[in-house]
C-alpha cells in the first residue's frame, strides 16, 4: 500500500471518538449537566435567555474538555469542592458579622480580609476567600517558576514533577478565587453581582490560570518540562503586576459594573480573548526561548539579546513615566529605576546563556519542537482572539449602536489579529520556520501587551473603564 492507502486503511479501523468513551466518562458528563440544571433551579431568576444557554453551553464545553483532556477532570473536581466549601461557609459567617451590625460588604471584607484578626476565621483568611486563593495562586506560580528552572538546571526528575504539581495547584486555586469573588460579589448585593472579568485586577488573574492551562497541555503532549520555567516566566511577571495592583491600588475591592458591562456578552468574550492573549504569550516566551538556545552556541552574549533587553525596558520606562507624570523628580526617578531593570534584564539574560551552555545542547528542547509548540499556539490563540472580536463587535453593536467605531482598543485589536493572521500566513503559505517567527513572536508580545494594558495606560475611548 501507499503512505496515503495506509493512513486511510487506520483511519477507518480507528475506534469512533463516541465508542471510546467510557462509563466514567458518561457518568462526568451527566455529573455536570445536573450540577448546570441545578444552578439553574437555584438562580434562574438572575439570569435571561441567553445566560442560560451560555450555561448549559459552558457545561457542554467543559464535558468536551474532560473527554478530550482527562486531566482536566480532577482540576474541576478541586476547583468544585473548594468553591463549594467557601460559599457553604460564607453564608453563617456572614450572618454572624451582620448581627454584630455589619452591612455585607463590610461582613465580606472582614472575612477576606488578610489583615483582620478579629473577624476573619482561619479558613477564610489562610485559605478559602477569594483574596487568600489568589494570594496562594501568586505565591505557587512565583514558586513553580523557581523549579521549573531548577529542573532545566539538573534535570532533576522530581523538581520537573514539583514544579507541575505547584502550576496545576497554583490554577486550581486562581480559578477557585475567581469563582468565590463571583460569588463574593452576589453576597453585596444582587445589583452588585457580576462574573469577575470586569477590571483589570481580575483579568490578570484570568491572564495567568488561562496561561498556565495552555502551557499544561502542551507539556503533558510533548512529555517535557523544559519549557515550563520560560512560559511561567511570563505569569510570574503578571503575578508582580497583579500584587502592586492589589497593594497599592487596593484593586481587589470589588466594585459594582459600569453600565456598558452589564450584559451576558461579557462572560463570552472576555473568556474567548484571554484564551487568545494566554495562547500568545506562551508562543512569545518559547519564541525567546529559542532565541537564547540559538545564541547559547555563540562564544558572545548576542547584540540581539540585548537590544530585546532594550525594547523591555523602553516599555518599562514609557510605564513609569506614565504613572509619574506631572512631576519631574518622580518621573527622573523612574528612568533610574527603568536603568537599574535594564541592566538586571542583561544580567538575567547573560546568566541564562551562560548557564545554557553549561547545560549544554544535547539537554535543552530541540528548536524544532519549540517551534511546533509555538506554531500551534499562535493558531490556538488567533482562532479564538478572531472569535472574541466577533463578539465584540456584536457587543458595541449592543451597547453603543455600530460594530466597529475605530475607538483606541479596537483598532489595536485589529493590529494584534493582523500582525498574527500575517504570523500565520508566512508559516502556513510561505513556508517560514525558525529563527525569523521566532523574533516575531517576542515582538507580538510587545504588540498584544500594548493592546491589553497599553491602551489602559495612555489612551482613552469607551473602554476608558479599564483604567489603571
Amino acid at each position: 500500500m501507499s503512505v496515503t492507502k495506509d493512513a486511510i486503511h487506520d483511519e477507518l479501523q480507528r475506534e469512533s471518538f463516541i465508542k471510546s468513551l467510557s462509563i466514567v466518562d458518561w457518568l462526568f458528563a451527566a455529573i455536570l449537566i445536573v450540577g448546570a440544571g441545578y444552578a439553574y433551579q437555584l438562580y434562574n431568576y438572575l439570569m435571561d435567555g441567553y445566560e442560560v444557554a451560555i450555561l448549559f453551553g459552558t457545561a457542554i464545553s467543559l464535558i468536551a474538555l474532560g473527554w478530550w483532556w482527562k486531566a482536566t477532570r480532577i482540576l474541576m473536581v478541586a476547583i468544585a469542592a473548594l468553591s463549594l466549601l467557601s460559599i457553604l461557609l460564607y453564608g453563617p459567617a456572614i450572618q454572624a458579622l451582620l448581627t454584630q451590625g455589619m452591612d455585607s460588604r463590610d461582613a465580606i471584607a472582614a472575612l477576606a480580609n488578610l489583615d483582620d484578626k478579629v473577624n476573619s476565621k482561619f479558613l477564610f483568611k489562610y485559605f478559602l476567600s477569594s483574596t487568600s486563593a489568589i494570594m496562594w495562586m501568586s505565591a505557587l506560580f512565583i514558586m513553580a517558576t523557581i523549579v521549573y528552572f531548577f529542573n532545566l538546571a539538573t534535570r532533576n526528575v522530581y523538581a520537573g514533577k514539583v514544579a507541575t504539581a505547584m502550576t496545576w495547584s497554583a490554577t486550581t486555586m486562581g480559578f477557585v478565587g475567581l469563582m468565590v469573588r463571583w460569588r463574593e460579589s452576589y453576597l453585596i448585593s444582587p445589583e452588585v453581582g457580576h462574573i469577575p472579568v470586569s477590571n483589570l485586577y481580575e483579568v490578570f488573574i484570568l491572564f495567568a490560570v488561562i496561561t498556565a492551562l495552555i502551557y499544561l497541555h502542551y507539556e503533558g503532549r510533548y512529555k517535557t518540562k523544559a519549557m515550563g520555567g520560560f512560559v511561567l516566566m511570563v505569569i510570574s511577571a503578571a503575578i508582580g503586576f497583579l500584587l502592586w495592583y492589589h497593594f497599592n491600588k487596593g484593586a481587589h475591592e470589588i466594585a459594582p459594573l459600569v453600565p456598558a458591562l452589564k450584559s451576558y456578552w461579557m462572560k463570552i468574550h472576555v473568556p474567548a480573548n484571554f484564551i487568545g492573549y494566554g495562547a500568545f504569550a506562551l508562543a512569545a516566551m518559547l519564541g525567546m526561548f529559542y532565541l537564547f538556545i540559538e545564541h547559547a552556541k555563540n562564544a558572545k552574549l548576542s547584540n540581539q539579546i540585548i537590544a530585546v533587553i532594550l525594547i523591555f525596558g523602553i516599555t518599562i520606562l514609557s510605564f513609569f513615566g506614565k504613572v509619574g507624570a506631572g512631576s519631574v523628580e518622580v518621573v527622573m526617578s523612574n528612568i533610574g529605576l527603568t536603568i537599574l531593570i535594564c541592566a538586571g534584564f542583561w544580567v538575567l539574560g547573560f546568566g541564562i546563556v551562560r548557564g545554557m551552555r553549561a547545560i549544554g545542547p544535547d539537554n535543552l528542547p530541540k528548536l524544532d519542537m519549540l517551534d511546533d509548540v509555538m506554531h500551534k499556539s499562535i493558531a490556538l490563540g488567533f482562532g479564538f482572539f478572531t472569535i472574541a472580536t466577533i463578539l465584540g463587535a456584536a457587543w458595541a453593536a449592543e451597547a453603543w449602536g455600530g460594530y466597529w467605531s475605530w475607538d483606541p482598543k479596537e483598532t489595536w485589536a485589529l493590529i494584534v489579529w493582523l500582525n498574527y493572521a500575517a504570523w500565520l500566513h508566512m508559516r502556513l503559505m510561505k513556508g517560514l520556520r525558525g529563527t525569523p517567527l521566532a523574533w516575531w513572536s517576542v515582538v507580538g508580545l510587545l504588540i498584544t501587551t500594548f493592546a491589553f494594558i497599553g491602551v489602559n495606560i495612555f489612551l482613552s475611548g469607551l473602554h476608558a473603564y479599564g483604567e489603571l
